[in-house]
């Protein structure tokens, strides 16, 4: 399912009733009540309505999902450094890089709410880190990259 956002098209997939992706472009079809309902909390967020999501996510195995996890775990208008997950999950913080990189489920799972201790860090994208503090701006949080 495509479904328009302020940063463009956004393309939702689901696997065995949970959210397995969100990407950036158009290349979806079809609906079922799942992505309907991610449709529309998107655009509750978007709107500035929502700030968490309430929807079944499809965590990968291991490191991935616990970092998916702990993203998770960031409330709206928040955010933490790669050094701060690579301490609670005991990793060294270029492997959470790496983790929110390949993060399949951005702005559900907020790796947008991820900093380097020095800087933004990364951000997957389209627009790369603009479309991150633009997402940043949105939550509030625009104070923090000051």
């Amino acid at each position: 399912m495509t479904l328009q956002s302020p940063f463009g098209p956004l393309t939702l997939r689901e696997d065995e009733g949970k959210i397995a992706a969100l990407s950036w472009g158009d290349g979806g079809s079809g609906s079922t009540p799942l992505l309907n309902e991610a449709a529309r909390q998107l655009g509750e967020y978007f709107a500035g309505t929502r700030h968490a999501f309430d929807l079944p996510v499809a965590f990968r195995p291991g490191l991935q999902g616990a970092v998916m996890r702990e993203m998770c775990a960031i409330p709206f208008g928040e955010t933490r450094t790669y050094g701060d997950l690579a301490k609670s999950l005991g990793v060294p913080a270029q492997a959470i890089g790496q983790a929110c990189g390949a993060n399949p489920v951005p702005i559900i799972v907020p790796c947008h709410r991820i900093l380097g201790a020095s800087g933004l860090g990364g951000f997957s994208a389209p627009g790369g880190v603009e479309t991150k503090v633009a997402l940043l701006r949105h939550e509030g949080a625009a104070s923090l990259l000051l």
